[in-house]
């Protein structure tokens, strides 16, 4: 299924209006507001084919998947429905193992030295055997990377690529994998912020 991309996700998931104050702070950085959505669409709505094997539904429930991790529901309910959109039975499993896989985090350790003090220990998820059978073997270890990638990303080592490398995910997918991990964790702190940001502003506007 063909999906029209949004004109703006971050304006769409942090509620901003045309108009609004939001949107005249946004406007004041176009270029920045402009990458933004080129990033999103390079990764879920590229014009041209893209190298690499990782196809839209595993894009869309890899971001699933971690929006669900970072608890922001705005996110989250967009990327749930995207996928919903393009395979309603993955969406409802991708929800499931979300929800089994969330976390606190930051966890991980730190080489042996003045910053092991900082050292969390904190569970790491691998999808177990119905959870593999669910989203086959390949799916499953692309969401045991991001999970990693989320919550213990100074634990990543090279065993945890070959772990990759061994199921299918060619160096080139690994690179697409890491890209929407990281392009989320953008994302979602630029729309929580912005909320933050329009909720005090609608606050002072009241007490004005």
């Amino acid at each position: 299924m063909t999906l029209s991309p949004p004109s703006d996700v971050i304006d769409q998931l942090a509620g901003v209006l045309p108009g609004d104050a939001i949107d005249r702070l946004r406007s004041q950085r176009p270029q920045a507001r402009l990458h933004a959505q080129q990033s999103y669409l390079a990764l879920f709505a590229p014009a041209a084919p893209v190298p690499g094997q990782v196809d839209a539904d595993e894009r869309f429930a890899i971001a699933a998947f971690v929006a669900a991790l970072h608890r922001q529901g705005d996110a989250a309910r967009f990327y749930a429905d995207a996928l919903a959109q393009r395979d309603a039975g993955l969406a409802v499993a991708v929800a499931a193992i979300a929800a089994q896989a969330a976390g606190q985090g930051p966890y991980g350790h730190y080489p042996a030295g003045p910053l092991s003090v900082e050292d969390v220990d904190g569970p790491r998820w691998r999808a177990d055997p119905a959870q593999r059978l669910l989203l086959g073997e390949r799916l499953a270890a692309g969401f045991g990377h991001a999970h990693l990638l989320v919550f213990h990303p100074r634990d990543a080592a090279a065993a945890d690529l070959q772990a990759l490398l061994d199921t299918g995910w060619s160096a080139t997918d690994i690179v697409i994998l890491a890209q929407i991990v990281a392009f989320l964790a953008f994302q979602i702190r630029v729309v929580s912020g912005l909320q933050v940001l329009a909720a005090h502003l609608s606050s002072q506007r009241a007490l004005a």
